[in-house]
């Protein structure tokens, strides 16, 4: 697990005109992936996931480092993982996973280096996309449900601190993305190039 432990030292902090990263936030189940993935195709920047990074510097899956090591071990190496990725150049849609958000560390970090947006959804929706993959160690731990709900309780109010909050309901993918595109290009955070790349892609993706 060396490579966890001993990944790259925290982010240097940035001034407010360097918020160059988009960084999803919210709960299991709310969409970031896969929102993240389509948002930075449109947009013509690279996509990260946070969750694989910590896998790949770990060398194991989440749930192995949950049972080998903790969940405190995880929350460490993912502090480590997430202010290395804020320390990119270019500009990059960041997929992180649920609790991240909760360390004030990191939000701090992410405050400097990006534009965070809160993917909001309901119960039953996190229910029904959480019940389709079997890889989520805090629902192991009771009904997925009951926990949810219980996460929701405590992780929300913390998520509203986000700079832009868009609503992931059930629905075709693309709509997602476009509102976070929307909401990103209404409130200015997007530079020229990537509203011109964006509206680009869209067109492209109309017409094949």
């Amino acid at each position: 697990m060396t490579g966890l432990s001993q990944d790259l030292n925290p982010a240097p902090a940035h001034d407010s005109d360097q918020r160059r990263h988009i960084v999803l936030i919210g709960l299991m189940g709310a969409g970031k992936s896969c929102v993240g993935r389509r948002l930075a195709t449109r947009l013509g920047w690279d996509f990260v996931d946070a969750d694989s990074e910590i896998e790949t510097a770990a060398g194991c899956s989440i749930p192995e480092i949950f049972e080998r090591h903790g969940e405190r071990y995880f929350r460490d190496g993912e502090r480590r993982v997430i202010a290395r990725l804020l320390a990119g150049e270019r500009p990059q849609v960041i997929a992180t996973g649920g609790g991240a958000y909760m360390d004030a560390e990191t939000r701090a970090a992410i405050a400097r280096a990006g534009v965070t947006v809160w993917l909001r959804a309901d119960l039953d929706v996190l229910v029904r996309r959480t019940a389709r993959r079997d890889n989520r160690p805090l629902l192991k731990k009771d009904n997925p449900r009951r926990v949810l709900k219980d996460l929701m309780e405590q992780r929300y109010p913390i998520y509203a601190q986000a700079d832009l909050t868009v609503d992931s309901a059930d629905g075709p993918l693309e709509a997602s993305v476009t509102r976070v595109l929307q909401a990103l290009q209404d409130e200015g955070w997007l530079p020229s190039d990537a509203n011109k790349a964006a509206a680009s892609n869209g067109e492209t993706r109309e017409r094949s």
